[in-house]
Order: structure tokens, then sequence, then C-alpha cells
């Protein structure tokens, strides 16, 4: 870190003003009626429903089912699984055993300003079932519809795990999209089977939703490792759509809706936009405070608070690619306010450790450089335990479906089952993405714009980081 250069400042400040912008209004383009997001900015994050209410709809079996409570689990744990595949984790399921019903209240859609009931509902899937079937024969039910005649091959259960893939033309450069299988010991087995039967006359094995061919793709080899492809004329959307709906499982029976209403927030727009005012004006006097407090360390530290904000909010609304989008809640602005806390806690310390070590006589450059060094356990340790509570937070109260769900339900938390509490799970991501934020603007970013800054002559009076020069040593 002695050997920053000066134009790092200005690089660093480049990437967290450009961060910030693209965090806040994104990244599009507008082809006629046809808007592309390349960025998602803070318009696309889906408010929880104490914000910005939502859906309350009840679902029953169709027809005549008599489920039974095992079943009714079942469908309540494919429909959280098809929430969490929306990337919505502020939702509320029940079921009620003696009626057979199962409640679900989910917010709205991010940006929809008419909201419309059953669209909404919508987006928990269709109860489609997934067959594979030999040959692409079909025949007509007593009603008139069209179905499929062929012989299943494999259907839903048999599929482990499904994914999105691609192949891109050597010459034109374009992507050819498909859904990518992984099948289950007994999936592997009958698709063995069936291919190898298929194999010499070059038959097809045509794959159907519900009563919907959606691909029938000729059988050119035998597959005897249970990866499978399906193809089609797919876009990433379409074919990433019936992967999720593929992942989220088959329904042990049909479901219809009974009922829906729409829900009020308990809180409202006008409580966030109350909130929003309030955080920028406190945001606005922390700044005031930092650079009256600890002056040119105080610019830089308010930078640095900027970039974790918009950090945080990134992490939300699914700008980092390999993160998806989540739901943000009352509880998780909660999480972001505590984490930003912690942020003006590590620069109040690394600025005391710079001004104590320049009360000692120290240079410059040694002051700053032993200041940080002393300054980073103390924020280390802080920093860290507030990282592992929220990652329980989020393992007892998340989707049961997460990395941390897993790991938590099968160890700490297996004697007391799995839950799912949006709220609880906002703010616990909120304060472990902020936290992580503060590591890279609070610690990294901030110490090599400072580091930078101290080349430059007229930034090398010890006054503007809080020393003196006619302090002596002790």
């Amino acid at each position: 870190m002695r050997k920053v250069k000066k134009p790092v400042f200005f690089i660093v400040f480049a990437v967290i003003a450009l961060f910030t912008l693209t965090t806040l209004f994104g990244v599009h383009s507008q082809y006629g009626d046809i808007v592309t997001t390349y960025v998602h900015g803070v318009d696309d994050i889906r408010l929880g429903i104490d914000i910005q209410g939502g859906v309350d709809v009840t679902f029953e079996p169709s027809g005549d089912v008599d489920a039974t409570e095992e079943q009714m689990d079942a469908a309540l744990e494919t429909i959280k699984l098809r929430l969490a595949n929306q990337n919505i984790s502020d939702s509320e399921t029940y079921v009620d055993y003696k009626s057979n019903r199962i409640i679900v209240r989910f917010p709205w859609q991010a940006g929809e300003t008419d909201f419309d009931p059953e669209e909404a509902i919508k987006e928990l899937g269709e109860t489609a079932e997934l067959t594979f079937r030999s040959g692409t024969d079909t025949t007509v039910d007593e009603e008139g519809n069209t179905i499929p005649a062929g012989e299943i091959v494999l259907s839903g259960a048999d599929v482990e795990k499904a994914g999105t893939g691609a192949t891109q033309d050597e010459t034109t450069g374009e992507y050819t999209w498909m859904v990518t299988l992984e099948l289950n010991d007994s999936g592997t087995e009958k698709f063995y089977e069936a291919t190898s039967s298929l194999y010499q006359s070059q038959g097809q094995i045509s794959i159907w939703m519900d009563n919907t061919m959606i691909s029938a793709p000729t059988v050119s080899a035998v597959i005897s490792d249970g990866q499978a492809t399906i193809t089609g004329d797919f876009t990433y959307e379409t074919a990433k759509e019936l992967a999720d709906k593929i992942n989220s499982g088959a329904l042990p029976f049909s479901l219809e809706t009974t009922s829906f209403k729409t829900i009020s927030p308990t809180m409202g727009q006008g409580a966030l936009n109350a909130m929003i005012l309030a955080g920028v004006i406190t945001l606005l006097l922390i700044i005031v405070f930092m650079i009256v407090l600890y002056r040119l360390l105080g610019v830089v530290a308010s930078i640095t608070l900027i970039g974790q904000v918009a950090g945080m909010l990134a992490a939300v609304s699914g700008w980092f690619g390999f993160m998806p989008s989540t739901t943000l809640t009352i509880p998780g602005i909660a999480g972001i306010i505590l984490s930003v806390g912690m942020g003006v806690d590590c620069n109040i310390i690394t600025g005391e450790r710079i001004r104590e070590e320049l009360r000692k006589g120290k240079n410059l450059d040694t002051a700053l450089h032993a200041g940080y060094h002393r300054a980073f356990s103390a924020i280390f340790d802080g920093n860290l335990t507030g990282i592992i509570v929220s990652i329980v937070l989020m393992g007892a109260f998340g989707v049961p479906d997460s990395i941390w769900a897993k790991i938590f339900n099968h160890t700490i938390f297996y004697f007391f089952g799995a839950t799912t509490e949006g709220v609880i799970y906002s703010f616990g991501y909120t304060l472990m993405t902020g936290l992580i934020m503060n590591f890279i603007m609070g610690v990294l970013a901030a110490r090599l714009m400072t580091m930078s800054l101290s080349r430059f002559k007229c930034f090398q009076n010890k006054k503007l980081y809080g020393g003196g020069i006619d302090v002596k040593a002790d």
C-alpha cells in the first residue's frame, strides 16, 4: 500500500461513481416498445408486502381429491420453491388441513402500478406436468382436447436438476439456448432404456408440458449418463423459465384458485418515501460530520459510504449477475441502516487511529499505514460477528433450498424444522451484504484513495488528516 500511485484515487472514485449511477438508474435500451434491461436499477427492486401491498390467494385441490396432510405439505413446499425461484423472499404461506386449503400472500411485482391480482397469481407458475414420451402421436379426450398419446418415458420426478445451456454458431456467432437436465438414478435407467430402443430407428422423444409439446428431438445416441437436454426455439428467458418450473417440482395434485384479494400495505408508499428522505438527510448530516471532524479522511469516508449504500441496493436489485434479486422490506431497510452505521464506525475507528499516530510525531506515510493496520483488527472482528449473525438469520428464516438453510437445517436447526419468514431473511440479507461492502469500500477503497491523495504535495499537510505539525512525540 505504500506504493499507491497518484491516479489510483481518480480510478477508484470513477469506479464508485459509475457503480452508484448504474445501481440507481440501471442500464436499459429501448427499440420501439421493447425495453431490454442489461443492469437492474432501484426501480427493479421488488418491495415487500409491508411497503407496497400484494395479493392474498387461496388454493384448493381441484376435483374430488381428498388430499392427505403429507400431500398438502408437499404442495406447500412446492409453492414455496416456486416463490423462491422468482426471487420472492417476502411471502407468507399457510396450510389449513381441515379444509384442504393453502393460503399464500406475496408482494406486487417490481414497478407495477396497475395491480392485477389474477396476473399476480400466475407468477406462482402453472401446475404443468413435465413428461417425456415416445413419438409425437396425439389423441383427443372426451372434451375434444388434443392430448399426447405416446408412452411416458420420463416424468418430472425423474429429473434431479434443470439448468440452461447454449451453443454458439461459429459462423454467425448466435447462441442457441437449451434446457439441460440432470436425471436421478431412476430417470437415468429409464432414459437409457428408451434411447436404446429408439436409437436404431432414429425415433423421437417428445417433451410435453401438460398437453403442449415443447420439443421433439430425434434420438441420435444412446444416453446412459443421465445428462439430457431440451432443445427448441428458446431464448435465455424462456429456457430459464422452463428450467425454473422443472426445478420447482411437480405438485401432487392440480390446484385451483378459490379466492383472491389484494392486500393493503401495512406501512405504505408514504412511509417508504419518508424513510428514504430521512435516510438521505441522515447521510448528508453524517457526511458533514465526518468532513468537519476528520477533514480529508472524512471526504474519503463520505465517498465510500455512498459506495456502500449503492452496493447494498445493487445486491437487492440483482445488479450482480451471480446474485439474484430479492424483496426489500422495512426490516431489510433497517439492515441497510444498521450496516451504514457500522460503516461510519469503521471510518471513525480508522480516523482516530491515524490521528493517534500523527500525534506521536510520525510522518504522514507511516501514520497512514500504521493507522489502517491498527484499525483493521477491530473492524474485522465487528464486521465478521455481524456477518455470522446475518448468515444464521438467513439460514433459520430463509427459503428451504438456500445454501444457508440447507446447512443449518441439517445441523443446529435440525430439531426445530425449517421456516420461511421473508422479513427476517430480508434483514439478514441486507445486513450481510452491507457488512461485506463495508470491507470493500470502508477498508480497501478508502485506504487506496487516502494513500493515493497523500502522494499529492497539496494534501501532505498533517492537519488535513487530523494531526498537527507542531505536535511532538510522546
